[in-house]
């Protein structure tokens, strides 16, 4: 069995969830890999053109993104939690607190409130703090904003992988800090890391 490591910012599993592991891995590095493959592959799809003339901003969509990010690693992949974790809305609450983020993003869309790229990146800390998944939010949320962007013409975002001189660990500090940021209510420093 593996024994689980968390970074600063990630959701431990509970017991449930770590049942769920389809493949037969025994080791942390071992997931990581799996997961990157998998998230890699269902990037490409969402990249395709044809796809993004199809896909839209909708809880379907949302879901259906999770369930190809993770369909080969986790049993639960594209189900909402049924659990309370250490972020995240109460699980009772996701539907009504996603389809309250659906109706928002549509309504910046149409009226124009923001630029495209920064729509995409307010509307990922938002998504995130909602927390529908067991795990995968933040990844996933990275990619919902890389969707936003491609399918509405947006810049690509490139979620601090420019600043190639600091260490992985440097960067998620980064990201935390900014999502930490935006949840109370300041989404430049969000912004400025999504584009460094």
């Amino acid at each position: 069995m593996i024994t689980y490591r968390y970074a600063e910012g990630q959701t431990p599993l509970d017991e449930d969830d770590i049942h769920g592991l389809i493949p037969n891995i025994v080791t942390q590095k071992d997931l990581d890999t799996f997961e990157q493959e998998n998230i890699l592959m269902a990037r490409e799809w969402l990249m395709n053109s044809s796809t993004l003339r199809k896909i839209d901003i909708s809880e379907a969509f949302i879901i259906h993104l999770h369930k190809q990010m993770f369909r080969n690693v986790w049993k639960w992949a594209g189900k909402f939690r049924h659990s309370n974790k250490n972020i995240g809305v109460d699980y009772f609450n996701i539907p009504t607190q996603l389809r309250q983020l659906v109706k928002n993003a549509h309504y910046w869309i149409e009226n124009q409130t923001y630029g495209t790229s920064d729509l995409a990146i307010i509307f990922h800390p938002r998504l995130v703090k909602i927390h529908p998944f067991s795990n995968g939010n933040g990844r996933h949320a990275r990619l919902m904003a890389d969707a936003i962007c491609a399918k509405y013409g947006g810049q690509r975002l490139t979620w601090g992988s420019k600043n190639n001189n600091l260490k992985p660990e440097v960067t998620r500090k980064q990201y935390i800090s900014a999502l930490h940021q935006a949840d109370k209510g300041n989404d430049i420093p969000l912004i400025e890391f999504a584009q460094s």
